[in-house]
């Protein structure tokens, strides 16, 4: 009976030799496999034999039949993915490959950098999670300012809130630093304003900040000058209007022409000495400047948006033509 198991090994093997496709290796399964199959039949025969060959004739039958279930399971994986292969139409247009782009926000920002570091700053960052005091106190804005009120700022706690501004990295590198120091910080801040065209409640600030003996407001006026021309092209033209902010004094708005009229950009002034009192600095001996403005409004400048709310809706059509 095991001269049996060979020839039907050996005629399987041959038939398996000229399968050529899906349909033929399920023929060739069902005639080996099959509940009438070759195999089958030999196991029934089991009990018509001798007891003494049993085992080793029922050995012999189920290595065979594990070695037909192998071979068919091998040959269908490589018959199935030669199909799928040949259903493959090579005349279809490919897909195309989206390459990713910097959110104009963001390059906006680079821009500013790029010009900060070009004109000496060094960048420096801060937490947007701050305390009342950096974000307030050590910039002169007394508990009673408008700008503390609940409508304005996001409180975390009584005492913690997020930054309504970049000015508390100002504050954060004069406590750890002794002047002269020229530095610019570019960041998200935050304020509970309303979600509409021209208001965001996250939004980007940048500030620089310049500390030495003898900074006067002609030195702060050069630094725009040059700013702003690195930033909107050589012929840009730069006009200061008397303004209020608590940290500096005096302190300017900062109208921008590059050809397109007059617009108010920036905000300006000498640091305030209440401010250098606040970081240990001697106001007699130090002055300084500082400067801020909002990379959103640069950018939808530069791109002729009209919503700020677009910068923010994730609409890869919007990034895609910027």
């Amino acid at each position: 009976m095991i001269e049996k198991v060979k020839e039907i090994e050996q005629r399987f093997k041959e038939q398996f030799e000229k399968i050529s496709s899906l349909k033929e290796l399920d023929e060739l399964r069902i005639k080996y496999l099959g509940k009438k199959g070759e195999i089958t039949g030999l196991l029934k025969k089991i009990k018509d034999i001798p007891p003494e060959e049993r085992k080793e004739f029922g050995r012999a039958v189920n290595a065979l039949k594990v070695e037909i279930q192998e071979l068919i399971q091998a040959a269908r994986a490589k018959l199935e993915k030669a199909e799928k292969a040949g259903k493959l139409d090579l005349t279809l247009p490919g897909k195309p490959v989206i390459a990713g782009k910097k959110h104009p926000l963001i390059k906006v920002v680079e821009e500013l950098v790029e010009v900060a570091v070009g004109l000496g700053f060094e960048i420096v960052d801060g937490p947007e999670i701050e305390w009342e005091y950096y974000n307030f106190e050590a910039l002169n804005i007394p508990e009673y300012h408008p700008s503390r009120d609940m409508w304005s700022t996001l409180f975390i706690t009584d005492k913690m809130l997020l930054r309504t501004h970049t000015s508390p990295v100002q504050i954060r590198t004069m406590e750890n630093r002794k002047p002269p120091l020229k530095v610019f910080h570019p960041g998200r801040v935050y304020r509970k304003d309303p979600f509409d065209a021209s208001h965001a409640p996250a939004f980007f600030q940048a500030e620089g900040l310049y500390v030495d003996k003898n900074v006067s407001f002609a030195d702060l006026k050069a630094t725009l000058e040059m700013f702003t021309r690195e930033l909107f092209g050589p012929k840009t033209k730069i006009r200061f209007l008397p303004s209020y902010f608590p940290f500096t004094e005096p302190s300017t708005e900062v109208l921008v022409n590059w050809g397109e009229g007059w617009l108010e950009i920036l905000g300006a002034g000498m640091v305030h000495p209440r401010v250098f009192e606040a970081v240990g600095y001697d106001p007699e001996e130090w002055t300084g400047y500082a400067f801020g403005l909002g990379p959103d409004r640069i950018a939808m400048i530069k791109y002729g948006i009209d919503d700020i709310r677009l910068f923010y809706e994730n609409d890869l059509r919007l990034i895609g033509e910027l």
